[in-house]
């Protein structure tokens, strides 16, 4: 038969072994599809193309042969399969049909499919006969046995060629030719013994030989022997195979006094063994290759054959070794045995810890892991033993083997005295201890292995334990010596600076670097939610020396009950984590959140300046001061509450918020404030109260009403200007936030001994002219007075203070980042707590409902509104008409038959209060629109429903409120 592609394909359907069922599978329905494409057939190769799934189109070069009665197929297609694919088999099944229908075009019913022609070939094909190993021209593979240096073995992979001389054996450079090309002497058996020997020596190869060890190497020196190709290094003719030959391994005295084992068959010494399982013998003058059998354990057997020499001065150490063993195993002497069964087990226990990154499936992400095991093992007079075999111990004494007897009995109270505490054995692999180290044991969490290194390991001690800890155990702790609290405060700077920390063995540790550590790599640790949720006698275990390579670790338990106290001062640490070395800056203003850890027994070091500012910012409303005696007023107690406060705030240096609902007083506390600091001597400097317009008469009212004594200039209107220069000789100035940034450059070389913003939200937006102007004046103290210090966002709340203070809440970019963003976005309620604690001492604030049983019953606010420059003229204009038209009315007839007409004269005049759009045949001009009663209206009413609070409004003018 030619070697021709179509022919081979049809002459021998067991091609179809070298395709697996699904691609056979696959392939038949792409051919039946007519999806495979012959390009051409040059002798035993086929090139085609196929199409795959979708548009995917692929290439297939196949090249075919036969060897062994079987037409072995490479198909290479570059599908991402790449070898004897689905769509090699589709081309192979196109080539078959075609060349079928060439030679007989009548179908033929019997025709078996691929899927059952597969499985009868299985059936039909035989392993080949062992004569049948050599071609026309002698041709055949052979296998060179080799003995290694190390008493193995190896094979090496030879062409042979029978000549007239005997065989000539040649090299074979790769097994790949063999494998995948094979020429026509190489039998099915020989592809199966270079497959073995390639899949078994990933390291070997034709020039060290193929190394052959264990039960598959035994298996496939076997094969190799079988074929009757095995020849003994460069040595002919050709081994053959041997009978079993029996034998037994024995110690043999060498001239020098040194011991040699051997294999006896009979007295007779076998002088190769080859360490196979089984072991083979090798006759190389019989050329006799054979199974070794013998009465020891197989593997014992190989590693005997492999022993070396043994020096005399250890063959009495050597034979005691032998005799513990679990196998029974030839000794090259005699041993005197003594068995010790009265020693009772010391208890050693090893504690370890190791940190690594393990991948966590939940999250998607490598993380860091801390794993801490215990060992438990067991000293019997030295000798070291773990787990629950009772195989005994052995030593050699002189020449006297000693076996010591265990005592389980012993060995489980010992267990059960870990178990008592919460061990139990560990599910996982350890990584913290090495297995050698005894029996693995674990706790539930870190809080037990605290609590059993804070309990356990001392009463453990005096059960007279050997307690081993490792170098890297997480709960080695020292006892803290002392906490201690250090402030700097540098004269004349609005910050100082805190280091909170412990000392341990005479050294200090600051806690600011161990704390942000804990921040960047565990920050579910310090979270206020996680703080609260641990009882104050829980522990927090941290490394003093972490990241330190040349010290060892030093961790100390700290009780969250301190910790809770300290992340309350640290505060800032949860916003910035970038802060360096030992110490956190604070503003002035924060002092007050030294009172956390005021109570803790600390030693205190500096700051008594700070500490004392912050103890009374915490009591500022405790502060009791006398009402100013020129008061025409008698202050409820909230209201004596709010002054007590004001004047607390004046003695620290700082300023707050005022932010009592609308009709609690705040204009009136703001006044006994300022009355007070009169009489006192302290108003060296006039005060400065900016507001809407609208409220300047309110002001000057209450003034007159409750503070006569104070002189107050309203420093509004046209003729304003002329009072410039006397502002020194008034208590009082008032002005509106309008005039703010015209007035600014006449206001702000004076010094104000305090500045008011009533109405404070009139500077939520921070770039806002009168936000910038009043920012830009200097005074003693600064107050504002809103029942909405937010309106609508916390952007407003920053520009308040940072009116009040600026800097403390950072910049707006800052105060975005570390709250406004997680509050407003995120609702992250944990900076909302943080922020509402440092702004808590400057915000006082009392609703209706908190003061109502302070309140009267019913209490009439008269709301002063000041006319426009439009409303001015229009009144006067309509009181000159309707003053004569009055008085013509009452000449005619009379006053009493005049009524209609003087009402309506004062309909009118009272329309031009209220808002100039309610007169008809008055038409308003630019913005004077929106002034008047309806404009202070819509002010007050825009403060009342911020507070949540229901109005209910009358009018005599329903048009008014439409």
């Amino acid at each position: 038969m030619k070697d021709d592609a179509a022919e081979m394909v049809n002459a021998y359907p067991n091609w179809i072994q070298s395709f697996s069922k699904a691609a056979l599978q696959r392939g038949e329905r792409y051919a039946e599809e007519g999806r495979a494409e012959l390009e051409g057939i040059h002798g035993p190769t086929i090139t085609a193309s196929c199409q795959g799934s979708g548009s995917n189109h692929y290439r297939q070069h196949i090249k075919l042969h036969v060897a062994g009665g079987r037409c072995h197929v490479r198909g290479d297609c570059d599908c991402p399969v790449r070898q004897n694919c689905k769509h090699c088999a589709a081309v192979l099944f196109c080539v078959s049909e075609r060349f079928s229908s060439s030679k007989d075009t009548q179908a033929n019913p019997g025709a078996l499919s691929a899927e059952l022609q597969h499985w009868l070939s299985g059936l039909e094909q035989a392993p080949p006969k062992a004569d049948a190993t050599e071609d026309k021209r002698g041709r055949m593979v052979c296998y060179q046995l080799q003995l290694t240096d190390d008493a193995g073995c190896a094979l090496l992979v030879r062409k042979g060629t029978r000549t007239e001389d005997g065989i000539r054996f040649s090299r074979v450079q790769s097994l790949y030719d063999f494998l995948y090309e094979p020429p026509r002497f190489v039998t099915d058996e020989d592809i199966r013994i270079l497959r073995l020997l390639s899949a078994l020596n990933q390291g070997g190869g034709q020039d060290r030989g193929y190394r052959l060890k264990g039960h598959e190497g035994g298996e496939l020196f076997q094969r190799a022997l079988e074929t009757g190709r095995m020849f003994f290094d460069t040595d002919l003719p050709l081994l053959h195979e041997g009978p079993v030959r029996h034998a037994e391994f024995r110690w043999v005295r060498l001239d020098n006094g040194n011991y040699r084992g051997r294999w006896y068959s009979g007295e007779a010494m076998l002088r190769c063994v080859i360490p196979l399982l089984p072991l083979y013998y090798l006759d190389l003058p019989t050329r006799e290759v054979g199974k070794v059998e013998h009465s020891l354990d197989p593997h014992v057997a190989v590693q005997l054959t492999i022993a070396p020499d043994v020096p005399e001065h250890l063959v009495v150490p050597l034979s005691h070794k032998l005799n513990a063993l679990s196998h029974k195993v030839p000794t090259p002497t005699q041993v005197q045995e003594q068995l010790l069964d009265n020693i009772q087990p010391k208890p050693l226990l090893a504690l370890g810890s190791l940190e690594y990154t393990a991948y966590m499936p939940k999250t998607g992400r490598m993380q860091r892991q801390m794993q801490h095991r215990a060992a438990l093992a067991f000293d019997y007079d030295g000798l070291q033993a773990s787990g629950t075999d009772e195989k005994p111990l052995t030593r050699l004494a002189g020449s006297t083997s000693q076996r010591i007897r265990r005592q389980p009995q012993a060995e489980q109270t010992l267990r059960q005295m870990l178990r008592d505490f919460g061990f139990k054995p560990a599910t996982r692999q350890s990584k913290a201890l090495p297995d050698s180290a005894g029996e693995m044991y674990q706790l539930p969490d870190d809080e037990a292995w605290l609590r059993f290194a804070r309990e356990g390991l001392p009463r453990l001690r005096e059960a007279g334990w050997d307690i081993d800890i490792h170098r890297d155990f997480a709960f080695n702790l020292q006892e803290v010596d002392d906490w201690y609290a250090t402030i700097d405060e540098s004269p004349g700077h609005e910050w100082f600076d805190l280091e909170l920390g412990i000392v341990v063995d005479g050294q200090r540790h600051s806690l600011l670097p161990i704390v942000l550590h804990l921040l960047r790599s565990s920050p579910e640790l310090l979270r206020p939610s996680e703080l609260a949720r641990r009882s104050d006698d829980e522990h927090l275990l941290i490394d003093l020396n972490r990241g330190r390579l040349d010290a060892p670790a030093l961790r100390v338990a700290l009780p969250y009950g301190r910790i809770k106290a300290v992340m309350g001062t640290l505060g800032e640490l949860y916003l910035h984590e970038d802060t360096a070395g030992p110490s956190l800056r604070m503003e002035r203003a924060d002092a007050a959140r030294l009172n956390e850890i005021e109570g803790l027994p600390l030693h205190w070091e500096g700051g008594e300046h700070v500490r004392d500012l912050g103890r009374r910012l915490r009591d500022a409303r405790d502060l009791q001061v006398e009402p100013p005696i020129g008061l025409q007023a008698s202050l409820r107690p909230y209201q004596q509450q709010g002054l007590n406060w004001l004047q607390a705030l004046r003695e620290m240096g700082t300023g707050g918020i005022l932010g009592d609902d609308m009709g609690l007083g705040k204009t009136l506390q703001a006044l006994a404030h300022l009355l007070l600091e009169k009489q006192s001597g302290r108003l060296s400097a006039p005060a400065l109260a900016v507001m809407p317009t609208s409220l300047i008469p309110n002001w000057l009212d209450e003034a007159q009403r409750f503070a006569p004594d104070l002189r107050v200039l309203a420093l509004h209107g046209p003729g304003r200007s002329k009072h410039f220069t006397k502002l020194h000789e008034y208590d009082l100035v008032l002005t509106t936030y309008a005039l703010m940034p015209r007035d600014l450059e006449q206001l702000r070389p004076q010094a104000w001994h305090v500045l008011i913003l009533d109405e404070a939200q009139n500077i939520k937006s921070s770039s806002s002219k009168a936000a910038l102007a009043v920012c830009e004046l200097q005074a003693g103290q600064r107050l504002c007075l809103t029942g909405t210090p937010m309106e609508n966002n916390l952007g407003e709340l920053w520009s308040i203070f940072h009116f009040l203070m600026p800097g403390w809440l950072g910049d707006l970019k800052r105060f975005n980042q570390d709250y406004r963003n997680p509050i407003e976005r995120h609702g992250d309620s944990e900076r909302m707590a943080h922020l509402a604690s440092r702004i808590r001492p400057f915000l006082l604030r009392r609703t209706k409902e908190q003061v109502a049983t302070e309140l009267p019953a019913k209490t009439e606010m008269v709301h002063w509104v000041e006319l426009s420059d439009a409303q001015r003229d229009t009144y006067e204009a309509v009181r000159v008409a309707m003053d004569q038209k009055v008085r013509d009315e009452i000449a005619r007839n009379g006053a009493a038959r005049s009524q209609i007409v003087i009402l309506d004269a004062l309909l009118k005049l009272r329309q031009v209060c209220c808002d100039l759009r309610l007169v008809k045949g008055v038409e308003s001009k630019g913005n004077q629109a929106d002034k008047g009663k309806l404009g202070a209206l819509l002010e007050m009413l825009e403060e009342l429903l911020s507070e949540g609070r229901r109005v209910l409004l009358f009018s005599q003018f329903t048009s008014m409120l439409a």
